[in-house]
């Protein structure tokens, strides 16, 4: 029974995990409008390090060295800091939430390039054919949209948060996989509110509206993402291949765009539907076995 259950929860959890992670975009939009992206991500993340250490306090799990307590901090203000924080700053200026997720969604291909080199897991041609499949497909939701002016500083915060991201993960698998989740998640996040709240002091006014809908968005965020969601990646980091983790990426542009579509009527017009298709398609090639 045990391991039928744990058969079902490995099959489950990637899809889990796409729906949680797009909630994340769709939140953000929420949040900033009663603060701006650091101030509200230093707060997120003070919330975080608040409910980890009661989790720690609880679970007493074993504590990592000094080398594993800073290749925690690197892994989380390259999973956490900048990838966060460039996704914030694309929504901040006008990249819609749907959109917000394209960029990031290339993540797969990068981490297969980067795998092969760095961890020695070796990328078939099925895969590399499901890779560009899925970057085609977001080609196509990307079709017709704005590049320059504001939203050109946001597709930067965007692509900024693709290489930090893609990097974060590999970063973690190769250093981070031994190190309890609860203790490790612990450093992360305290890391990364310093990082924020640095970066809010220097920059922002640090003016919040404690609205409840900005309420409501940040406990979401700061529960469901930030310990439900990165739990979950990095189970999966422990459990799988770098390329096979990183494919459920292309999901997310498709799936948050439909969100966004229902509550925000953020266009989603039939090329940008085949595109989501085309991208649902790498993740399965991607993820076969080869034989």
């Amino acid at each position: 029974m045990t391991g039928d259950f744990e058969k079902i929860a490995a099959r489950a959890a990637p899809a889990i995990f796409v729906v949680l992670w797009s909630t994340g975009f769709i939140g953000t939009k929420y949040v900033l409008n009663s603060a701006e992206p650091l101030t509200y991500l230093a707060i997120r993340m003070a919330c975080v390090v608040g409910l980890m250490a009661i989790i720690v306090a609880i679970a007493q799990p074993r504590w990592p060295d000094r080398i594993g307590i800073a290749h925690s901090a690197v892994a989380g203000i390259l999973v956490h800091g900048i990838y966060l924080g460039g996704t914030a700053i694309a929504i901040a200026h006008s990249i819609p939430a749907g959109l917000s997720a394209l960029i990031p969604g290339l993540q797969p291909i990068l981490t297969s390039t980067l795998a092969s080199r760095w961890l020695g897991e070796r990328v078939t041609p099925l895969q590399w054919g499901g890779l560009l499949l899925g970057l085609a497909g977001v080609v196509l939701i990307l079709h017709d949209r704005p590049m320059s002016g504001e939203a050109g500083w946001g597709w930067l915060a965007s692509a900024i948060s693709l290489v930090s991201i893609t990097l974060g993960t590999l970063y973690q698998r190769r250093y981070c996989s031994a190190i309890d989740w609860r203790s490790g998640n612990l450093v992360q996040y305290v890391a990364v509110t310093i990082f924020f709240g640095l970066g809010a002091w220097l920059f922002e006014t640090n003016v919040v509206h404690w609205t409840g809908e900005f309420i409501l968005a940040l406990a979401w965020l700061a529960v469901v993402l930030s310990i439900g969601s990165i739990g979950l990646l990095y189970w999966l980091i422990r459990r799988s291949a770098a390329t096979s983790v990183a494919s459920p990426f292309y999901l997310v542009p498709a799936v948050t765009s439909l969100m966004a579509y229902v509550l925000f009527g953020e266009r989603l017009d039939a090329v940008s539907i085949v595109g989501m298709i085309a991208c649902a398609a790498a993740v399965l090639v991607v993820n076969r076995r080869s034989v």
